[in-house]
């Protein structure tokens, strides 16, 4: 009963998109354009820097209290914190209202490990930065955190249950991915440095002038 109530109220809080709404508010269906999903790179692409780091904090932190709630809540079971993170990240994903159409939940994700684990959040965001720097792929980073994370969640809880349950959430963030790494394949897919220039740190925009 714990477990799922967990689950609920992480499926819920996760289900809530950020992106969805100020695309609605601004009239401009950002599913059609850009990598096509409701997140906060998307609305990076679409609405620029301001309003992607509000929709890239706002999935962090809905995962990042759905973990905190439930281990308030149900403080005597050690995992029920992750149950509802990787709820969250579920429902970010797969929103019901939504057609289960949502975003590919790595916000989400980053709000998980960081409820769980502040030192695993850091030890694979340096690790996962590093890589995608290197391989120049965004998709990277989340690839290798979804692998890293039910190995690091195991040893963390000791235990094979939240082993399994990480492993179920990192495997639809990987799935959500695998649109990614067809368009590497055909060479149509964002470079990484690019993206944060253009994006993030305004390089570009600095060149330009």
């Amino acid at each position: 009963m714990y477990y799922i109530c967990s689950a609920g109220i992480g499926y819920i809080l996760g289900s809530i998109s950020p992106s969805y709404i100020l695309s609605r508010l601004k009239k401009v269906d950002i599913r059609k354009d850009g990598t096509k999903n409701l997140g906060a790179s998307n609305t990076f692409m679409h609405f620029g820097t301001f309003w992607g780091v509000f929709v890239m904090l706002f999935d962090i932190m809905k995962a990042f209290f759905a973990v905190k709630i439930c281990q308030l809540i149900f403080n005597e079971i050690a995992i029920s914190g992750l149950v509802a993170g990787c709820a969250s990240v579920l429902g970010h994903n797969y929103p019901f209202y939504l057609k289960l159409k949502g975003g590919k939940g790595l916000a989400s994700f980053g709000g998980l490990v960081l409820a769980v684990s502040p030192l695993m959040f850091l030890m694979l965001l340096v690790l996962c930065i590093t890589v995608a720097f290197i391989f120049n792929y965004g998709c990277v980073l989340a690839l290798s955190a979804a692998v890293l994370f039910p190995v690091l969640t195991g040893f963390h809880f000791q235990s094979i249950a939240a082993f399994l349950i990480a492993a179920v959430c990192s495997a639809s963030v990987f799935y959500k991915h695998t649109q990614n790494i067809k368009r590497i394949r055909a060479g149509e897919e964002t470079k990484f440095r690019a993206f944060i220039g253009k994006y993030v740190l305004k390089l570009s925009k600095k060149k330009d002038n």
